[in-house]
Order: structure tokens, then sequence, then C-alpha cells
């Protein structure tokens, strides 16, 4: 009699959004590490609004999986929600890291920012970091630090953070501050993962006030990268913890 194998899963899990191109751009996103773990079973989830919601795709996986957020930042539905959720659903799977400020996405904003005409020996040019902003301080805190990593090695007036979503400063205020700092052409570089509701109110703000605007991250192969080794990290810490 054949024994079935058990195959751990990596479960990429997203926000979850109306908007059918941030789950496309999960989907996107899976089929490359699909191709690059071909003995995983990769599978998506999302927290609220798409389907399959988390809870269901932990209904079968086998113990060990890994549960790898699709969010860039450490905020609410890395530290609560998704935490929740796991316990929901009783599952033994363990949690990967977020995707964070990896210099391999920072390294993709480059590469959209330079495909709308970007050089970075501009010195005229300001660019601001749009973002979607968070309740939790310390993700904003984190978001304005790569801002300034992003202008090391360029001759740009500055890079400033500009908050979508009701933090400060705002998409707005972060031009103002570029200007009066001497900046006098400006861009827009999404610190996004997929168009969506929000940042088609960038896009809008952008239009209105004559700002060019790069692509989000998008269905990278960095990205993906970046989401293999949150996912390894997290199987090496757990095969860790069972030597210790």
């Amino acid at each position: 009699m054949r024994v079935a194998r058990l195959v751990n899963s990596l479960v990429l899990t997203a926000h979850g959004s109306a908007d059918p191109r941030s789950a496309a751009n999960a989907h996107a996103i899976a089929g490359h590490l699909r191709r690059l773990l071909p003995d995983t079973d990769v599978r998506v989830a999302f927290c609220e609004q798409n389907t399959p919601n988390l809870v269901d795709a932990l209904a079968d996986v086998a113990p060990g999986s890994v549960v790898t957020p699709l969010l860039l930042a450490s905020a609410y539905h890395a530290r609560t929600d998704i935490p929740a959720i796991i316990t929901e659903a009783g599952a033994d799977v363990r949690q990967a890291d977020v995707l964070g400020e990896d210099p391999r996405l920072l390294q993709v904003v480059r590469e959209r920012l330079t495909a709308i005409g970007v050089s970075r020996f501009d010195a005229d040019l300001g660019v601001i970091l749009a973002s979607v902003g968070s309740s939790h301080p310390v993700a904003n805190a984190r978001t304005a630090a790569l801002a300034h990593t992003l202008a090391e090695g360029t001759r740009w007036v500055g890079v400033e953070a500009g908050f979508a979503t009701g933090q400060t400063p705002s998409v707005a205020e972060a031009a103002a501050r570029l200007r009066a700092s001497g900046a006098r052409r400006l861009v827009i570089a999404p610190w996004f993962l997929a168009h969506g509701k929000i940042t088609d109110r960038v896009a809008e703000f952008a239009r209105t006030s004559g700002i060019p605007m790069a692509e989000p991250l998008g269905p990278h192969r960095l990205v993906a990268a970046t989401v293999l080794d949150r996912y390894e990290e997290a199987l090496a810490a757990r095969t860790a913890g069972f030597a210790a």
C-alpha cells in the first residue's frame, strides 16, 4: 500500500481587496513561486473580501506549512489579523515575516522609475514615495527611513514619504516639502504591491497635479524572490526550533 507524502504548503496571504487587480497580482506572484518551488504546494489566500479566505485555505494544509504574508509592512494585518485567523483555523503552521524594506524591492522601485524616464543624476528632481500609511507609528517610521535609502546614490533634491490614507505627511504635503526644498520636477513612486482603489486616488492626485507616476511593485520576479526568502526563513526557524 502506497502512503501519501505530506507536502508542505506555502500559503501566500494577501489582505484582499474589492479591486480585482489586487487578487490578480497575488495569483501572478504565486505563479512565479510555483516555478521556483515545483515540489511545494503554493496556494493563495486572503484575509478578507476575496476567496479563498485564509481560514478555508488552512483547512487541509500539512503540519509545518508556512503562511507567508504578501504584505510590505508589519502592521495590523501581519501583527493581529493573520495570527488570529491561524488560531481560529487551529492549523499547525508557522507565519513568515512580511516583505519589509528588502533591498530587492527598492531595486524594483528604481526600475519602475527608470521606466518612466527618471535618471538618478537629475539634480532638479524630487521623488514622492507614496505609501498606504498605518495606524502603527513604527511602520510609518520605517517607510520614512526607506525614502532616505531610496535617495542614496542619486543627485535628486530628495525623497519624501507621503501617506495616502490619513497619516502625515500626505502625498500632497510631501510634494510641497520637496518643492520647498528646491525640486523643480516631481515624480511619484508607489510603495504598493498592486494597483487598487488607494493607488487610483494617488494616480488622480498625480494627474491633476501634473506629476508623473510610476507603476507599483507588481508581480516582479524580485518580489517573488523576496517572498521565497521569507518562506525559507520560516522553514529554517521551525527546523531550528525542533533541533533545539
